[in-house]
C-alpha cells in the first residue's frame, strides 16, 4: 500500500498545491494521522489516480458534490484545485449553476459566494 500513499501524495500536491498539503501535514496530530493517511491513500491514491475520469472532470464532480452537501470549508480549496486542473472561472460558474438545479439554489448561492471570493484572490477584477 506504500505505492497508494506515495501516488496519492503526489496527486494531492499537484491538485491542491504544496502550500496546502504542507500545512495539512504540519497540522497532523496523533488523533488526525489516521484520517490524513486514509485520504491520501484512498481519496488521492485510490480514486484521483484512476484513469476513468480526467482531473478536470473530477474537479467538476467534486465542486458539485461539495456544493450539494454544503461543505463550505472544503469548497474554496477545491475551487483553487479546479483552476489548477484547468477549469476557467466560467466553467466553474457553469458547474455551480448546473448544481443549483439539482441541489438547490441556497446551496449554489453559498458556493457562488465562496467561489467568487477565491477567484477574486486570483484576479481582483473578477471578484
Amino acid at each position: 500500500m506504500a505505492d497508494a500513499y506515495d501516488d496519492g501524495m503526489a496527486v494531492r500536491r499537484e491538485v491542491l498545491g504544496d502550500t496546502h498539503v504542507d500545512r495539512a501535514v504540519a497540522a497532523t496530530t496523533e488523533f488526525t494521522e489516521p484520517f490524513q493517511d486514509f485520504i491520501t491513500r484512498y481519496a488521492w491514491g485510490g480514486v484521483w489516480t484512476r484513469e476513468g475520469l480526467d482531473r478536470r472532470t473530477r474537479s467538476c464532480v467534486t465542486l458539485a458534490v461539495l456544493t450539494a452537501l454544503r461543505c463550505h470549508d472544503e469548497l474554496p480549496m477545491h475551487v483553487r484545485a479546479a483552476r489548477r486542473n484547468g477549469l476557467s472561472p466560467q466553467e466553474i460558474a457553469e458547474v455551480l449553476l448546473h448544481t443549483a438545479v439539482y441541489a438547490g439554489v441556497p446551496a449554489a448561492n453559498s458556493a457562488f459566494r465562496l467561489a467568487q471570493q477565491v477567484l477574486g484572490e486570483e484576479d481582483p477584477a473578477a471578484g
